[in-house]
């Protein structure tokens, strides 16, 4: 057993507590089974998942039993947003997320492995949609209902922000009452008496927490409690987990390992410590060495890359980490390019300007054109300078001939070129089709 509320208070993720003092009794006591829910509104998950994730990894690694609850049945609902209604995705589709969200989590939690006994600390994966899939209407309003005042739900922020604009329809108005009949399930089944979530849930916590102490008032378990982490924003006070092409998705499809790498790796300098805190398990005296680096010599970006290179090993393996620290490194020509396979070059390319040819190699226009097309020179005069002063480079050789046209054999795994100019500007060439 560790102190986890001290290293969460440390590490700036400890947001609000229903009673602290008990908590942290209970934790001592422990082990402490706890849980967080995750609803497949989407085929995956993504990095602003990850605060929740990590939290639940290091509960376990103090001691306790995590819970992963994957909503199965409020995920064809979905937690109300703020700007408007959700789309509500068929049974089926849902259905398919929930066991890929599940092969998701198991990269972070330690189960049971098959054909070995439980461990006390051993994670369970859950599904709300075992308990509230057969629950029928009148069950659900005669049961759970009835411990609900309108007056607190309309008093709820998200509903009067959402009945100020636009309305909510009262499916997304009832979504409280079956998050909350989740911790009352968990409850009973597992002992479990934690919940967290993020900042914003706290009003959903809150109200499980009153019904656990409603429809369970002998408390056989022990008192239940709630623990919100805070929400994370840029150092410009924009979201966390955004770029300019949407959501850092944790599915390889969605997002590659070479892309998940890179948005780690170029965390602005005022943000990256914050955020080391938050995703790394390193301990505090490895964070404040990287801090003490960071701050010497902030180039070297030693805080970034060993951010980046823990996330993409947890998330992606640590053979596709390998892949993707080659694949940057060849791109800057300290590595071979000829070496790196073409899922991971190709992922490397779609991240840097890349001009696409039609028509095959034959099609391929001269270097200079090309320089142009990917927006590493400003004209084909600036090009043919950089080429005679020796600063262009095509497959990490140097371009010596401004008349220069690359050939059919240039091509890496028959539709890559990748040029360069200088140490740092690289761009990309893909053949189409």
């Amino acid at each position: 057993m560790t102190d986890i509320i001290d290293d969460l208070e440390w590490r700036g993720l400890l947001a609000q507590t229903t009673d602290l003092d008990d908590l942290r009794k209970a934790l001592a006591d422990g082990p402490v089974t706890l849980y967080c829910g995750f609803d497949p509104t989407a085929g995956s998950l993504h990095v602003g998942h990850l605060t929740q994730i990590l939290t639940l990894a290091r509960f376990q690694r103090a001691g306790h039993r995590p819970i992963a609850l994957v909503g199965g049945a409020t995920g064809l609902i979905g937690d109300p947003k703020p700007g408007a209604e959700r789309v509500l995705n068929s049974a089926d589709v849902v259905a398919g997320w929930v066991d890929t969200l599940g092969r998701q989590l198991s990269a972070f939690l330690r189960f049971t492995p098959e054909g070995e006994r439980p461990e006390p600390t051993d994670a369970v994966l859950a599904n709300n949609a075992d308990w509230l899939g057969g629950m029928g209407a009148i069950e659900m309003l005669r049961d759970v209902g009835k411990h609900f005042s309108v007056n607190q739900m309309l008093g709820r922020e998200i509903v009067k922000s959402r009945l100020d604009r636009d309305g909510m329809s009262y499916t997304e108005f009832s979504y409280v009452l079956l998050q909350s009949y989740d911790y009352v399930q968990l409850y009973r089944r597992h002992g479990c008496v934690l919940q967290i979530g993020g900042s914003d849930q706290w009003g959903n916590i809150t109200a499980g927490l009153d019904l656990v102490r409603r429809m369970d008032h002998n408390a056989p378990h022990g008192p239940a409690h709630g623990l919100t982490t805070t929400l994370l924003t840029k150092s410009d006070g924009t979201k966390f987990g955004k770029t300019e092409s949407g959501a850092v998705w944790l599915d390889p499809e969605l997002t590659s390992p070479y892309a998940f790498y890179q948005f780690w790796f170029n965390l602005d300098d005022s943000d990256i410590l914050r955020y080391l805190k938050v995703f790394s398990f390193r301990d505090r005296q490895e964070i404040e060495d990287l801090e003490r680096q960071t701050a010497e010599r902030p180039a070297a970006r030693a805080a970034q890359r060993a951010l980046a290179e823990e996330l993409t090993t947890l998330v992606h393996g640590e053979e596709e980490c390998r892949k993707v620290i080659d694949a940057s490194r060849a791109l800057f020509g300290q590595g071979e390019l000829a070496s790196l396979d073409a899922r991971t070059l190709g992922a490397a390319l779609a991240a840097v300007p890349s001009v696409p040819v039609a028509g095959g190699a034959a099609a391929l226009p001269p270097v200079v054109d090309l320089l142009v097309g990917t927006g590493l020179v400003a004209s084909k005069s600036a090009a043919r300078r950089a080429i005679q002063e020796g600063g262009a480079y095509l497959n990490n050789a140097k371009v010596t001939d401004v008349e220069a046209v690359p050939a059919a054999e240039d091509l890496l795994h028959g539709r890559y070129l990748v040029l360069r100019r200088g140490k740092r500007n690289v761009g990309g060439v893909v053949l189409e089709g």
